[in-house]
Formats: structure tokens, sequence, C-alpha cells
């Protein structure tokens, strides 16, 4: 029997305005959590988040950023476990629009 997560979202204000969410939403997770689970029980629970975080083959767009625990796991691979503090909802996940420029 698969156990369910809920994990904790903080999103960027793009996001919020683009999906008209809060700024922490809470998403359940079926099975192991980590980066794919979590922006795959997003991307269910908020459609108009589809292609976002990620692009339409499934990778993490280039200016987005995920944090967990106050680290950036952006590069991580996208099916490792994320902490248990993330999994439990003990501690929120950040996603990060990256900032650039010149």
């Amino acid at each position: 029997m698969s156990r369910a997560s809920a994990v904790r979202v903080i999103l960027p204000q793009q996001l919020r305005m683009l999906a008209k969410l809060e700024r922490e939403v809470t998403v359940m997770v079926t099975g192991p959590v980590s980066q794919r689970s979590v922006i795959d029980a997003l991307e269910t629970a908020y459609p108009a988040l589809r292609g976002t975080v990620r692009d339409h083959a499934g990778q993490r767009r280039p200016k987005v950023r995920l944090f967990a625990c106050n680290e950036d796991i952006s590069h991580n691979a996208p099916d490792a476990p994320l902490p248990d503090v993330i999994a439990s909802g003990r501690e929120p996940l950040l996603i990060i629009g990256a900032i650039s420029g010149g």
C-alpha cells in the first residue's frame, strides 16, 4: 500500500498570479517524495501550472530553482528522495524564479 504525504510548496509570485493561488499550497504525493513526484502532484492539482516549472518534455526550466532546507536542490536527480522534513510537511519545498540580467 502506497503512503500519501502532504507536502507544502511555496510558489513564486508569477506562478501564484497565473494559477490564482496563495503563497503556499499543499499537495498530496503518493509514494516516494521527490522533485518529480511533487511537481507531478502540483501540476495535477493545479493544471494552470503545467509547463511552468518543467517544460513539456519534463525538464526543469533553467530559470526555476528548487530549495529544500535552505539548499538549492535544482541539479539533484529528479527522483532523489527529498529530506524527511519536506516529505512530512514540517518544512516547505520552495520554488524560486531565478533572477538574471546585466
